[in-house]
This record gives structure tokens, C-alpha cells and sequence, in this order.
């Protein structure tokens, strides 16, 4: 019978190479202190970096061949998997530092969704809580250029044992994007199996730290992107964002639709009117309905929820957007005081929410 003894094995293994360094598994230290031989039966543990390392399952097989080759066939090969980073967390568990979770929606895109997410996420600061905001619209980031982070570039630092990204961070608020990883001029042509990856990492292998609201600024409409979202962190409630022009309000019933489904039922805390009316700089006192009045209040009554805010359009929304300054840094400008009272009314949406209703739970888990 065959004697088995490890520099067999550690001279086998040294024939395979791990394709992300070109280094064999002894050199690459992947072979764990842990190799066991009893007669013809051998185990041992291979590290890998993270449990989603590409190449593990090919490395793994590779391995169990170079021992049938150089051993012997009659070999039976257990290998076991370690990581040196820790695992990621499952849906559902991801954030629990997080009190409350906002998504921020729109039924389509050209209302102003964006900018109501970052001024609210501004508003909230300034009041006081801690805030994250997540640039989840992934196909049409614009957080970056809102909160003059255009230039940021995204690292890594280990934490307790995991690589984990850093948030950018610009008037006391943590953001991550998408648009942070692609050239600003570049269209995101991603399936959605991708899109929906690279939005998981930036939830879960993010370092948002404690936060009083995580504000996601999802993609108009209903997409895959919003399925992935309710399927991976427990959404604490919904804001919905329209003006009050008719096919504006038709689709915001259709965003309301999708997280009051019975297979969601993600609680709405409420509809935000925004471009409620113009005010010119000169004539502050003056309001002109230029959209119509009174729609989204209308569809609040309907559909029995309150109205957080009402936004007007004043020049200064559009200038401070571009300018990398969210006009809720303005407390005194008319939109300002507008955003701040949208904030008041989020917390206290939140709170009663929270102590009527119980936790939502991810779509799946039911």
C-alpha cells in the first residue's frame, strides 16, 4: 500500500498556480497549517482572499487533480475553504448599524428625484442625525456632482478582518455611487444581474458606520434595481417624489403600487410635491402654479398618505445642484426652509411608522 506523507502532497500542490498572483499554492501560503492523512484519505484547507475569489472553484479543482496525478488516483481528496476576509453578511442582515432606511422614489425620471434626496439627506445632517446617502439611481448617477465629489476616488481599508470601501463624505454625509466608478462621459451599459452586484457591494462592503437614516436615491420607475434593493436591506419606509402635472401623478400611483404589493409592503411615509409652483428671485412673495395646484395632494388624499413637502422652483435649486452645494445648506432660502420642513416631517413619518408597524422584512423572507 502506498505510503502518503505531506511533502507528497505539498510537491503536488506546488504544481498548481492560483491565476490571480501567478505564484504557485505554496508560495502563495495558500495552503492552510491544518493537513491530515489517514491511509488513502487526505484533507487540508486552501485560504483564498474572500469567498467570491473567481478563481476558487477552478483553483480547488485543480488541486484534487495535481494529487490524483503526482499522488495517486486512489487518493480521497477533502479540501476544505478558508478566507481571510470575513463573509459578507446575508440579505436581510446587512446594515444592522442602521437604524432607518429611505428610499427615495419617483415614477419617472425628470421630477427632481435626485435633488430631493441629497437635500433631504443635507436637511437631515442639519438637524442633527447621522446620514448616509446611497446613489442607487445606477444608470444615471448624479450624487457626485451634487455633493462636488466628482474627483473622489474610492478606497479600501480592512476592517475587523475585511476589506471594506470607504464612503465618501462631504457636509457630514457618508455617500457612495456608482458614478464614482465610471468615467463621468461614459453610458452604463450593464445587464442587470451586474448592475444589481455592483449596488450589493456598495451596500455591504461599505464602512457606513452607525447612521440615524441611510437615504437611497433609487432609479425612476420600477426596475430590477428597486427587486434588488427589497431583496437585500429591510426598507424602513418610502418617499415619493412627483410634480403635480397629470402623467406625473399616473406614474407616482405606479411607484406607490409597487412597495404597497403584497409581496413588498414597504411602508409609504409619504408623497413630496416638488416644483409646486415658481417664485421668481425678485419677487419672493409672488407664486406662479406653472405645473398645476394641488396635484400631488389630491393623489395623497387618494391614496391616504400625507404630503412630506411642497418644493418650489427657485433658481437658486438648479444653481447650488451644479454648483456642488445642495441649497438645504441655505436655511434661510425659500427652498431651504422648504427642504427643512420636508426633513421635520420624514422624522416624524419615521417615527410613527416605527411605532405602529413592525420591522419590514426583505422581499423572500416571508
Amino acid at each position: 500500500m502506498l505510503q502518503i506523507y505531506p511533502k507528497l502532497i505539498t510537491d503536488a500542490l506546488s504544481t498548481v498556480r492560483y491565476p490571480g498572483s501567478g505564484k504557485n499554492l505554496i508560495e502563495a501560503e495558500m495552503l492552510e497549517d491544518d493537513l491530515r492523512i489517514d491511509g488513502m484519505n487526505v484533507s487540508f484547507s486552501l485560504i483564498f482572499e474572500k469567498s467570491t475569489d473567481p478563481f476558487l472553484k477552478s483553483v480547488v479543482k485543480a488541486a484534487e487533480a495535481a494529487i490524483h496525478t503526482y499522488v495517486d488516483k486512489g487518493v480521497n481528496v477533502t479540501i476544505n475553504i478558508k478566507t481571510r476576509q470575513a463573509a459578507r453578511p446575508e440579505p436581510g442582515k446587512m446594515l444592522p448599524q442602521v437604524k432607518n432606511v429611505i428610499a427615495v422614489s419617483s415614477g419617472k425620471g425628470g421630477v427632481g428625484k435626485s435633488t430631493v434626496a441629497a437635500n433631504l439627506a443635507v436637511a437631515l445632517a442639519q438637524l442633527g442625525y447621522k446620514v448616509g446617502l446611497l446613489d442607487a439611481d445606477i444608470f444615471g448617477p448624479s450624487q457626485p456632482k451634487m455633493f462636488h465629489l466628482e474627483d473622489f476616488q474610492p478606497y479600501g481599508e480592512m476592517v475587523d478582518g475585511k476589506q471594506m470601501l470607504i464612503p465618501a463624505e462631504n457636509y457630514n454625509i457618508k455617500m457612495l455611487s456608482i458614478g464614482f466608478f465610471v468615467k463621468p462621459d461614459t453610458a452604463m451599459l450593464w445587464r442587470g444581474a451586474m448592475a444589481s452586484n455592483a449596488l450589493k457591494q456598495l451596500i455591504a462592503d461599505a464602512e457606513w458606520d452607525d447612521l440615524d437614516y441611510f437615504i437611497l436615491d433609487t432609479p425612476p420607475g420600477t426596475s430590477d434595481i428597486h427587486l434588488t434593493l427589497l431583496q437585500t436591506i429591510p426598507i424602513t419606509g418610502a418617499v415619493i417624489v412627483s410634480t403635480p402635472q397629470q402623467v406625473a401623478l399616473a406614474d407616482a400611483r405606479k411607484g406607490i403600487d409597487m412597495y404597497r404589493n403584497k409581496s413588498v409592503n414597504v411602508p409609504i411615509l409619504g408623497l413630496v410635491e416638488n416644483m409646486s409652483w415658481f417664485t421668481p428671485a425678485e419677487l419672493p412673495e409672488n407664486k406662479y402654479y406653472i405645473f398645476g395646484k394641488g396635484g400631488v395632494s389630491r393623489l395623497a388624499e387618494e391614496m391616504n398618505v400625507p404630503v412630506l413637502g411642497e418644493i418650489p422652483i427657485v433658481q437658486s435649486v438648479c444653481e447650488s445642484g451644479d454648483k456642488g452645494e445642495p441649497v438645504a445648506l441655505d436655511e434661510n432660502s425659500i427652498a431651504g426652509k422648504a427642504f427643512r420642513t420636508l426633513a421635520e416631517n420624514v422624522v416624524k413619518a419615521v417615527e410613527k411608522r416605527n411605532a405602529e408597524l413592525p420591522p419590514t422584512k426583505i422581499v423572500g423572507t416571508r
